[in-house]
């Protein structure tokens, strides 16, 4: 049976490439809407939660998931990572006819290849922040000189293994003591810092249109206050339902790609993250993704997510529709011991939950123990996710389901909401 075709008597079939809480919580919400969930696992970590949802395939029994796409009749594939298009198989999953909920090729480079992001903003006149790459210390050294400005730190090459992950510097002095520290093995993109007030905004791109979902916020310092470092992923996020793009930064930072975008013949999810500063929205970054915090969010807002995912992945016409009354979304991070410091590793911990959630929880880095409860096993240990009609809700929800999470040495964050809110507030 030829991959494109799917009986309309079957439901949908979907296989996630991830692990952990991202592959925990969009399963459970295709599966909730009336999918069939399973997951290639790709990483070596957060293999418990996939497999609550439907089965999983480790990446050692099976080398590559073609074959099991075939032989489970995948109609969509939802990968986690961009890293997905660097595997031997990546070819044989493009060729095999699946959708895919990513672009492909040369537009997955908007994310994958940071300059080029740059020099589509001077193309298409989008504001974007001075931004230069060099190739080791001494041309980053005299970048610096010449433009004194404190820059964010960043490699050239997005990936979830860069040697350099993103380093925020708020002084020159900051940026030139961090310039003496990073690796340089791909280079360093250096992007003047414009401040914190930041916001996000995720769009659908499929059969030419361009359909916004929601605006966010991600809160990426690791601790209360914005301050500590910039962790590998937020500690917490929001989101409001956003079809108008009522804060324009749809409207300013990705319809003016759309003639880019058409060439490419991009299709998929795609997010912009940007600063505002005078008045104006300036571009940190495209992503090609859904993200960790937000996704889960938007499909538990979306009436037809199963659908929507599905025509996006095959560029067909799509009409997002939202359920409800339902505006704003809440996720918090419950962080293991020696996060944000990856380096520092904790043994397994006890688990404890104090009562019954009434949000989503979904586990990241969590096992089932020898006695049946369960146990930490990492640095991320769950998102907890709320939804409401109010943003207040939201956020009270969230905290008081995360409030029954418990195990020695974790952390949240207590201030979401409290900064960065709304969009273009630092």
């Amino acid at each position: 049976m030829s991959l494109k075709s799917k009986p309309s008597t079957r439901p949908t079939s979907v296989m996630i490439l991830g692990v952990g809480s991202f592959a925990h919580s969009i399963g459970t919400a295709l599966a909730d809407a009336g999918a069939t969930v399973s997951t290639y696992l790709t990483r070596n970590y957060g293999h418990f939660a996939p497999a609550l949802v439907g089965p999983v395939f480790s990446r050692d029994a099976h080398p590559s998931p073609v074959p099991l796409i075939r032989e489970l009749g995948v109609d969509c594939v939802i990968p986690q990572s961009i890293d997905w298009a660097l595997q031997p198989w990546a070819k044989d999953l493009e060729r095999s006819g699946v959708g895919i909920f990513s672009p492909t090729g040369e537009a997955m480079k908007i994310e994958r290849e940071r300059d080029l992001a740059r020099k589509l903003c001077a193309k298409f006149k989008i504001p974007f922040p001075k931004a230069f790459v060099a190739q080791n210390r001494i041309e980053a050294e005299r970048i610096l000189a010449k433009h004194p400005h404190p820059f964010v730190i960043k490699n050239p090459l997005c990936s979830p293994t860069s040697p350099i992950h993103t380093i925020l510097c708020e002084t020159v002095a900051d940026t030139r003591a961090w310039l003496r520290q990073v690796n340089y093995a791909e280079g360093v993109f250096l992007q003047e810092y414009l401040g914190r007030a930041e916001a996000g905004h995720i769009v659908l791109v499929s059969g030419g249109e361009i359909h916004s979902l929601v605006t966010n916020q991600e809160y990426k310092y690791a601790f209360d206050g914005n301050q500590g470092i910039v962790a590998g992923a937020p500690l917490g996020g929001l989101v409001e339902r956003d079809p108008g793009d009522k804060y324009g930064l749809a409207r300013e930072l990705i319809h003016p790609l759309k003639p880019w975008l058409k060439k490419v013949k991009f299709n998929g999810p795609l997010q912009v993250t940007a600063i505002r500063r005078g008045g104006r929205w300036h571009v940190i970054e495209y992503n090609i993704r859904i993200g960790v915090t937000s996704g889960p969010m938007i499909l538990r807002m979306l009436q037809n997510p199963v659908e929507t995912l599905l025509r996006t992945a095959r560029n067909e016409k799509i009409d997002p529709k939202f359920s409800g009354p339902t505006k704003f979304g809440c996720s918090l991070t419950l962080a293991g011991y020696g996060y944000p410091f990856t380096q520092v590793r904790g043994p397994h911990l006890p688990l404890e939950v104090n009562g019954k959630c009434d949000c989503d929880v979904w586990w990241n880095e969590v096992a089932r123990g020898s006695d049946g409860g369960l146990l930490a096993t990492g640095h991320r240990i769950a998102d907890v996710i709320a939804l409401a009609p109010k943003l207040d809700s939201a956020i009270a929800k969230a905290y008081a389901n995360i409030r029954k999470l418990r195990v020695v040495g974790s952390y949240y964050r207590t201030d979401v909401g409290q900064s960065l809110w709304p969009p273009g507030r630092a």
